[in-house]
This record gives C-alpha cells, sequence and structure tokens, in this order.
C-alpha cells in the first residue's frame, strides 16, 4: 500500500475503527493503542486484503483480533484463567449480541449524512460539549442540539432497518 493510500485509509476510517474498538475495549487509552495498532498491522500487511470483504469490516476484523489478544495479554498476566463455567457461555452470547448490536450501529453511523454523522461522532466519541460542536461548525449551541437530536433519531430508524435485515 503506497504512502499516499495509507493516509487517505487511515483519515477515512479512523474515527469508525475507534468507536467500534472503544465499544469493545470501553476505555480510551486502549482503543487508542489498537486502533493504531490496527492500521499499523493494515499497512505492514497489505497483501492480506484480498477485496472480498469491506474495508472497514477488514479493518474491524483487525481491530478485534487485537482486541481479543489484548484480553488474553491482560488474563495471563494477572494470573487468571478465562472462565469455563457454564455462565460464561452466557456472557460470551451476551457480547456476541453486543458486537451485533455495534455492527449495526456502525453501518448506519456509516451512511448517516452530513453534519449529523459529524455531529454524533463529536458528541458521542469526541465527549465534546454542545457549545464546542456549535463552535466547530460556527453555529449555536441549540444547533448543534437539534441536530445531534435528528442525528440520533436518523440513526435509531437505520439501525431498526438493519435489524430486520439481518
Amino acid at each position: 500500500m503506497e504512502k499516499e493510500a495509507f493516509k487517505k485509509l487511515y483519515e477515512t476510517y479512523y474515527m469508525r475503527v475507534y468507536s467500534y474498538v472503544m465499544t469493545l475495549a470501553k476505555k480510551q487509552y486502549i482503543a487508542e493503542e489498537i486502533t493504531q495498532e490496527t492500521f499499523y498491522k493494515a499497512f505492514t500487511a497489505k497483501n492480506t486484503f484480498r477485496g472480498e470483504s469491506n474495508v472497514m469490516t477488514w479493518l474491524c476484523a483487525i481491530a478485534k483480533n487485537l482486541f481479543l489478544d489484548e484480553i488474553r495479554r491482560q488474563s495471563k498476566n494477572n494470573g487468571i484463567a478465562p472462565d469455563t463455567n457454564a455462565s460464561s457461555d452466557i456472557n460470551i452470547e451476551r457480547e456476541i449480541e453486543d458486537l451485533d448490536t455495534s455492527y449495526r450501529i456502525h453501518l448506519a453511523l456509516n451512511e448517516l449524512e452530513e453534519p449529523y454523522r459529524k455531529v454524533f461522532e463529536m458528541r458521542i466519541f469526541g465527549e465534546l460539549s454542545f457549545r464546542e460542536i456549535g463552535s466547530v461548525f460556527e453555529r449555536t449551541e441549540n444547533w448543534a442540539r437539534v441536530t445531534y437530536h435528528r442525528a440520533k433519531l436518523k440513526l435509531q430508524e437505520r439501525v431498526n432497518v438493519y435489524e430486520t435485515e439481518l
């Protein structure tokens, strides 16, 4: 992958991959580290992408594997053996459902038009206030609130559509 193509890939998908990893890791520093590692692996393993899937799907698969590696590494360092009792099956099932829901949300977010997507990402992932978001867009705080609310409604509609399709 040439340098310019990688830069474009990074700029296009960074926030979406980061938000996906954030839903898995729940901690900002871990999400940032895994996201960076994801793009490093994508760059160094440029020949592994066969084009059989969406680029976002490929990047999320790399990120998920890195996240699972991190979980294994943490449990090994803490001396915690993986839980093998029946309740772990329930937790795994819940995790899969959460990942499926997260995937649908990311699909819907990817299709959300601007400025709705950007406002939503700034509010949820960037944790910016409505005043700060309004300032970025050179609009009012009230505009940011209304736009965010509309983005949430549009996102919910699209997620519901994906639920019926999948």
